[in-house]
């Protein structure tokens, strides 16, 4: 078994998924996986993730330089690298246009915190970054504070970043976070979300900590508030 052959694979086959799920668009998104303590493999600009091959795929530095491969590697690599050092447990790194994560944004809407169990069990909670423009190092500056703690990261009008431990598992989160994104949408069109109540939501957050998820703080202190105020419908 070729380990190297089959990351290229299995990066491109994630790749292929995003696509298809219609969480990228043209020649939008980046994915990547760590090959070393201070080399990856990421997509090449300008390619199309529903038509990514392996061998396509470039080797990169943590300076963003070019190792091996053909083509420049994605603009928004000062993104994947900053993930990569500030998390060393993190292999896998996916940065998709999930449509109905942007959207909120978009509206100035948020995604209530306090509504999915799934969520708050997977995430505690999913950071808004500030925005930055596309394909800049502004990318690097918005996630690496936040990516320290937080598995996924909702990017102001511009998409949302997820990591893992592999490919499978920054895909998963990805796919959590849309389709918590989809069913809050249906939620708001119906009029409104209600939230779990308070103590509920504190026996996910202690659970969250208990199955090693994360941290059981992660989870916003108003959606375990008893103050009224704080337990308002979004």
């Amino acid at each position: 078994m070729n380990f190297y052959a089959d990351l290229r694979r299995e990066v491109c086959e994630t790749a292929h998924r995003v696509y298809q799920k219609g969480w990228v668009a043209g020649t939008d998104g980046n994915v990547s996986a760590r090959i070393a303590a201070d080399r990856l493999l990421i997509s090449p600009s300008g390619c199309c993730l529903g038509m990514l091959r392996p061998e396509e795929l470039i080797e990169i530095d943590f300076i963003g330089e070019p190792v091996a491969g053909p083509g420049r590697p994605s603009s928004e690599r000062w993104m994947h690298i900053a993930a990569y050092e500030r998390r060393p447990d993190v292999s896998a790194a996916i940065h998709s246009h999930a449509p109905a994560t942007v959207a909120f944004t978009l509206a100035g809407v948020e995604m209530d915190p306090c509504a999915l169990p799934e969520v708050i069990l997977s995430f505690g909670r999913i950071p808004i970054t500030d925005y930055a423009t596309p394909g800049t190092k502004e990318g690097a500056e918005i996630v690496k504070d936040l990516i320290q703690r937080f598995d996924a990261l909702v990017l102001d009008r511009h998409g949302t970043l997820t990591v893992g431990q592999t490919m499978r598992d920054a895909y998963f989160k990805l796919d959590k976070l849309e389709h918590g994104a989809h069913v809050l949408l249906m939620a708001h069109g119906l009029g409104r979300t209600q939230r779990l109540a308070p103590q509920e939501v504190a026996k996910l957050a202690a659970l969250r900590e208990a199955m090693g998820l994360g941290r059981a703080d992660d989870v916003p202190r108003e959606c375990q508030s008893e103050n009224p105020a704080d337990r308002r419908s979004s």
